[in-house]
């Protein structure tokens, strides 16, 4: 059974939000590519859409968009998804994952594309305020 934490991002607010997804919400990721673009019902948000953006697999290895299918590959990187280089012309073989979602996915990174107060929708935001306000 697939298991997934998705990271949800608000563009704008510049917020994250994390939920952990499974069963037959676990299974609406699977197959899906980066880019594609799915109901929010999955984690919670009902009057949203939701876009796909990246994710990773349990040993932290990036999923990239220019890979297909859901297998791992070796690649030399001169920067982007996966490496961030030191220097000029720095360049490193990294192992990557496909840009489809599967059972060996542990991550999911997704981004709010329509609909709005996305922190009211997963019943946090305010909740946090009045707390902080109370001590």
């Amino acid at each position: 059974m697939a298991e997934f934490k998705v990271v949800i991002a608000d563009p704008n607010t510049g917020e994250t939000f994390q939920r952990e997804v499974d069963g037959q919400d676990a299974n609406r990721f699977l197959g899906r590519d980066i880019g594609d673009e799915i109901g929010g019902d999955a984690v919670g948000l009902s009057e949203h859409t939701i876009a796909i953006t990246g994710g990773s697999d349990e040993t932290g290895r990036p999923m990239r968009e220019d890979v297909s299918g859901t297998r791992l590959k070796e690649l030399l990187l001169e920067g982007g998804v996966g490496f961030e280089p030191s220097r000029e012309g720095e360049r490193k073989r990294i192992t990557v994952r496909g840009r489809e979602i599967d059972n060996d996915v542990a991550q999911i990174n997704v981004s709010v594309v329509e609909g709005d107060d996305v922190a009211a929708a997963l019943g946090e935001g305010d909740a946090d305020a009045d707390d902080a306000d109370e001590e």
